[in-house]
């Protein structure tokens, strides 16, 4: 989900607000989304050319969707969240919201705009529908980094472009209208869009529309230039084929919305590290992979070994002296860092990091570890630093997500 960022300070200030486990959790071809970390002219995919499409870019780290909703419509851009399952925008009135640039959604001003009853069955698709005294269908969707969304649950019209020129709208989908909104967000971020599992997820909401629960997207690097886009694509059409692609299974745990995989070891060049706990196998899904969240979690003993290695290839001293960047590993350099290859061994599929995925400039002249630690009994999370640069597509029909080097700026 949203964070803060301290350009002094990338990574500690907000390594641990990042995750996004939803306290609460909130229906169903082909089509694309363009995904906003930055713009260009031309689809990056040519299966993408006839596409439904939409814009999308990134700032500060997170991936903005763009989506229009209502009637007429009204731009929206909110996070690009794999790890969470609501669509939600703050909605006037906000008297207690967090401060954004565009003009905030109005649904009175939308024609397709209905609240939600608390007889609804909708109303009882998030753990926390409620009643208003109004009698409509209330939510609170919480998550760890303390951010939260209250609101009415309502159902609404969204519409996305093509590169046809067609529109595709997708009528009565449910949205959270917030309307007491607070936490680690900027004034960029008009809400976050769920793309996790979970009946209110955009993917769950618009599958059977569009041939099945899939899609894919292609996040472009860390500071890629905002004139630079990617897409994002949904249903038929959006499955990752061709040479490199490597798959791992997804391990569907907890009836929750996240895309949990397992992860088996790590190397660092020809040094593997396996993962170690107290049976003599790994657990199923201990790493689950999330858009919403930069950096990679690792757990502490992981960590530790990562770190320690990378910290022996890297023929430079770390800098120890700038207390702003903490217990990182981190570089200077006027260039770009010559760090090792760092594989990540998922079941199935190995996926091999570069330093553009694994090395993130908090600021001119340095370079940092795109790696953190986390507890040795908590899952590890797979963030978007390294999911850079890689298409990365998700069927949930199979149970499967597949990983393609992917030049993701063009």
């Amino acid at each position: 989900m949203a964070y803060l960022i301290n350009p002094l300070f990338l990574f500690i200030s907000f390594f641990i607000l990042v995750i996004h486990l939803p306290v609460h959790q909130a229906v169903n071809g082909g089509f694309s989304v363009k995904l906003i970390r930055k713009n260009s002219t031309n689809a990056p995919f040519q299966r993408l050319m006839d596409a439904t499409q939409t814009k999308s870019y990134a700032h500060l780290g997170e991936y903005l969707l763009e989506l229009s909703i209502g009637t007429p419509p009204v731009k929206v851009y909110g996070i690009l969240d794999t790890g969470s399952a609501l669509i939600w925008t703050q909605c006037v009135p906000c008297n207690n919201c967090y401060k954004q640039l565009n003009p905030m959604f109005d649904p009175q001003k939308s024609s397709t705009y209905t609240n939600i009853s608390c007889q609804s069955q909708k109303c009882n698709l998030i753990d926390t529908g409620v009643c208003s005294d109004e009698n409509m269908c209330s939510y609170t969707y919480a998550y760890a980094d303390s951010s939260i969304t209250q609101g009415a649950l309502a159902s609404e019209t969204i519409t996305f472009s093509s590169s046809t020129g067609h529109s595709v709208q997708l009528n009565n989908l449910i949205i959270g209208c917030g309307h007491n909104n607070s936490g680690v967000f900027n004034d960029h971020e008009m809400g976050i869009i769920g793309l996790g599992r979970g009946p209110t997820s955009l993917i769950s909401q618009i599958g059977s529309s569009f041939g099945g629960r899939k899609f894919s997207h292609c996040l472009l690097p860390f500071h890629t230039d905002i004139s630079i886009s990617s897409e994002v694509s949904f249903g038929d059409g959006s499955e990752v084929v061709g040479d490199s692609v490597v798959s791992t299974p997804l391990v569907n745990k907890d009836g929750g919305p996240l895309y949990f995989v397992t992860l088996l070891g790590i190397s660092v060049e020809d040094t593997r590290f396996q993962i170690r706990n107290d049976s003599e196998s790994v657990a199923k899904g201990n790493m689950f992979i999330d858009s919403g969240t930069p950096p990679t979690m690792l757990q502490q003993q992981l960590y530790d070994e990562v770190f320690d290695e990378v910290k022996k290839r890297v023929p430079m001293d770390p800098i120890t002296d700038d207390p702003d960047l903490g217990p990182q590993l981190c570089y200077r350099t006027s260039n770009n860092l010559e760090g090792p290859i760092i594989t990540m061994h998922f079941e199935g599929a190995d996926v091999e990091l570069t330093p553009t995925q694994t090395f993130i400039p908090p600021k001119d002249g340095v370079f940092c570890l795109a790696f953190t630690n986390v507890s040795n009994e908590n899952a590890g999370v797979y963030g978007n630093f390294a999911q850079s640069n890689f298409l990365i597509g998700y069927d949930l029909e199979n149970e499967v997500v597949s990983f393609k080097p992917t030049d993701c700026t063009k």
